[in-house]
């Protein structure tokens, strides 16, 4: 069960484990830096953003109005800083074992290959091998018998990586389209032709030797095609320094400098647009000298801190974001007000609001595109992605417009920005799969499909604070709060997966939602806080938690529990119940 802090304390004057939209405790009615046209459609109280941790007066001051003034920095899961610290690129030298030539026991290896795959395979093989070793340009890719068992294909996969490191492997797929068998070819580079002899040439797209009907003209897969290294991890983990830029956009133009796609990468959340920041990336299977490489050419984005890791970073692999906000033009009765202020941040704390940026600066806010994902209302979502929307400007909204009138693809998608990624994906896939807007919504990226659900999740908790402090205030612990047991470490917690809907419905598991992958928290076990505890005092305010809600998710066992199913019914939402 996945859960969130609903009072934070600050950790030192200038950073925050987590923000709110303005500083609650200081009531400094700040403003955001961009056009005010563009935050006009949604203000705090539309999601849930009501009460203050305390009731000083307060200042007003503007928040982000240079993008500078607001540096985020990622907290890993091991607790520490991410900076970028360094652009050298690590020593990807093979070790002693690696750079010499292997000690192959063929007949050991070919009689292991044979209770593997039978007779037939292991001669196939045998002769294969004897042909490299005469002739290796000669030696044209084979294919094994057909294999329907996945499982066991990945085993044979995972021997050649074991015993014939110089042999790289793929699957292919018969012209029937249901029969798949392994592909199995001499890999490209220094590692193969030192083995067997210096002819031996990758022969990338050209047909393999075997029985007709299988589709193995196809290039290799270039994953495999690379010589990796067996001592290093296989994934790049690096840190992206970024300015004025979201995630997505930053990663895009790497991508698209490395010839990637954006859903090559890995990270742990999406940073501000309007700030400078700083997050771990990863990569599967590509050097650090070719990101480093970029750094001359890259605007406003840095790459660095190399490091090879076995595994990849998902959504929510962090353990928050450390944050040094700015606010400039400062407007208070007296510096004695402002000093108040601060003191009063520092030592209550602030509500743990998620902040407008959660819902995003458009007329139809994200929260209620993730409502209508939610109730499996495909076309909904879709037309609410796709709408005008104010604060856009004119040029955008008549593209919107246009399409909405006439349902024009091509001219929409040749007038929408590459930066609009949801809009430009949904379309380019309607043409495809026309009035098919399940497949239209499957098209964006997965991150962002979990943002607009998220969304919905952060507004239904947002109220549920501002119920929690208005009905109880911040007294301490009451029964009935949902706390973090003591006696449990991170990590130990169920995971709630908020998928299914009660009246049978197409739901969200068909848009690969999860719960275990939508929250960017710590995962611990919970349990509800009762008379015993109070009178032990066990627990004290900052162990108080609101959860994120799902189909098992446990409620607190007082009035806020009500807020949440109170809050869905309005939108007809039964993934509560």
């Amino acid at each position: 069960m996945r859960c969130r802090h609903f009072l934070n304390p600050i950790l030192s004057p200038l950073s925050f484990a987590k923000p709110p939209s303005r500083p609650l405790a200081c009531r400094a009615h700040a403003r955001a830096g961009a056009p005010a046209q563009r935050r006009a459609a949604l203000a705090e109280p539309d999601v849930g953003i009501s009460r203050f941790a305390s009731s000083l007066p307060g200042f007003c001051g503007t928040l982000k109005q240079r993008y500078s003034d607001f540096i985020v920095h990622e907290v890993a899961r091991d607790g520490a800083l991410v900076r970028l610290t360094s652009f050298d690129v690590p020593d990807e030298s093979v070790d002693a074992e690696e750079e010499a030539d292997p000690d192959l026991d063929l007949p050991q290896s070919l009689e292991s290959f044979r209770l593997l795959c039978g007779d037939a395979d292991c001669d196939a093989l045998r002769e294969f091998l004897s042909r490299v070793s005469e002739d290796g340009s000669n030696a044209l890719p084979f294919i094994l018998s057909p294999d329907a068992d996945k499982a066991h294909r990945s085993e044979v996969h995972d021997f050649f990586k074991r015993n014939f490191k110089f042999l790289a492997t793929d699957t292919v797929e018969h012209s029937d389209g249901v029969q798949r068998c392994i592909r199995v070819r001499l890999k490209s580079g220094p590692r193969g032709r030192r083995n067997f002899g210096e002819k031996a040439r990758s022969r990338t797209g050209m047909s393999s030797s075997g029985p007709s009907g299988w589709r193995d003209d196809r290039p290799f897969d270039s994953r495999v095609s690379v010589i990796w290294p067996y001592h290093l991890g296989k994934y790049l983990r690096f840190h992206l320094y970024k300015e004025n830029k979201d995630t997505q956009e930053a990663l895009r133009v790497i991508g698209k400098m490395l010839g990637l796609q954006p859903r090559s990468f890995g990270f742990a959340g999406t940073k501000d647009k309007r700030a400078i920041t700083t997050q771990q990336v990863t990569l599967f299977r590509v050097h650090a000298t070719r990101l480093a490489a970029l750094n001359n050419k890259l605007i406003g984005i840095k790459v660095g801190d190399f490091n090879y890791v076995k595994e990849g970073l998902v959504l929510g692999q962090l353990m928050g974001n450390r944050f040094t906000i700015t606010l400039r033009s400062v407007v208070a009765e007296s510096e004695d007000v402002i000093k108040e202020a601060v003191d009063g941040l520092i030592n209550s704390g602030f509500i743990n609001y998620y902040g407008l940026q959660r819902f995003g600066s458009a007329s139809v806010p994200n929260h209620l595109i993730g409502a209508a994902l939610l109730r499996g209302e495909w076309r909904n979502a879709v037309s609410l992605i796709l709408d005008p929307r104010e604060g856009e400007c004119d040029d955008m909204n008549g593209v919107r417009e246009h399409y909405k009138e006439h349902g024009d693809i091509d001219a929409a998608i040749s007038n929408f920005p590459r930066r609009l990624i949801a809009e430009r994906a949904i379309l380019q896939r309607l043409k495809k799969y026309p009035g098919n807007y399940l497949q239209a919504l499957m098209a964006i990226p997965r991150t962002l499909r979990l943002m607009y659900v998220h969304s919905y999740q952060s507004y239904l908790w947002n109220h549920a604070a501002s119920m929690r402090v208005g009905s109880y205030g911040f007294l301490g612990v009451i029964e009935g709060d949902l706390v973090y047991k003591k006696e449990c470490s991170f990590g130990e917690g169920p995971v709630t997966d908020a998928s299914k809907d009660d009246d049978g419905r197409t739901n969200a598991s068909e848009m690969g939602i999860s719960a275990e992958t939508l929250m960017e928290e710590k995962i611990q076990s919970v349990k509800i806080a009762d008379s015993e505890d109070l009178l032990k005092a066990v627990y004290t305010l900052e162990d108080v938690v609101l959860p994120l809600p799902g189909s098992e998710t446990l409620f607190p066992g007082n009035e806020v529990s009500g807020i949440y199913h109170e809050m869905a019914n309005k939108v007809m939402l039964s993934f509560l119940a």
